[in-house]
């Protein structure tokens, strides 16, 4: 796997990767992250890749964060941990 960006954001950490034939797009923010898999074959070029990451994709992701942290917390609150 070759890292190929980190894009700044204040609200998640996002590292572009190269791997297999795919771009993988990682987002992280605290102890969760999310990663997504974009084939060569379905993009031009690390820009369209860069391109998917508009202000409504990562409002998005920044939404669903905050629904995995809701989720796991559930767990644990469920089993007494």
């Amino acid at each position: 796997m070759r890292q190929l960006a980190d894009i700044p954001h204040p609200d998640a950490k996002i590292t572009l990767f190269s791997w297999n034939g795919k771009y993988l797009i990682k987002l992280e923010k605290g102890q969760l992250e999310q990663t997504y898999k974009v084939s060569e074959m379905d993009v031009t070029s690390e820009d369209d890749v860069r391109t998917l990451l508009d202000a409504e994709f990562i409002a998005a992701a920044v939404q669903r964060f905050q629904q995995m942290r809701h989720d796991l917390q559930a767990a644990f609150d469920r089993h007494d941990l």
